[in-house]
């Protein structure tokens, strides 16, 4: 389980039910490792981003902007069952965010789909 988002518009989350922090995962194919691979190396090539932990079956990193230096916590698990990339990603201090953690998410949605090979 992933924590829950706060009650402020700057995080989004998987595993949210309410509409201004839910998103949806992003599936995969192939093995679970190999699909942590992919992710770390779609991770590590973003602006900012720094990978600060990777388990078995999770990756979490930090993503810091350029201008004022704000941190972005991100989170993922990995569902094998489902074969999904469960994930939170949430700004560390202020209110909103504009919008980023969602924006950020789905271009590694698609970076990510990129990267995978078809079937």
């Amino acid at each position: 389980m992933l924590p829950p988002c706060p009650k402020t518009p700057n995080c989004v989350s998987t595993q949210a039910t309410s509409g201004v922090h839910a998103i949806a995962p992003i599936p995969y194919r192939g093995t679970a490792e190999e699909a942590l691979t992919r992710l770390a190396a779609v991770v590590a090539s973003m602006r900012g981003a720094t990978i600060v932990e990777r388990g078995a079956g999770s990756l979490r990193a930090e993503f810091r902007t350029r201008l004022f230096r704000f941190v972005d916590d991100v989170l993922f698990e990995i569902d094998a069952e489902r074969k999904t990339l469960e994930f939170r990603s949430a700004s560390r201090i202020g209110h909103s965010d504009l919008g980023v953690n969602r924006k950020r998410m789905e271009l590694i949605r698609s970076r990510f789909g990129q990267s995978e090979s078809p079937a």
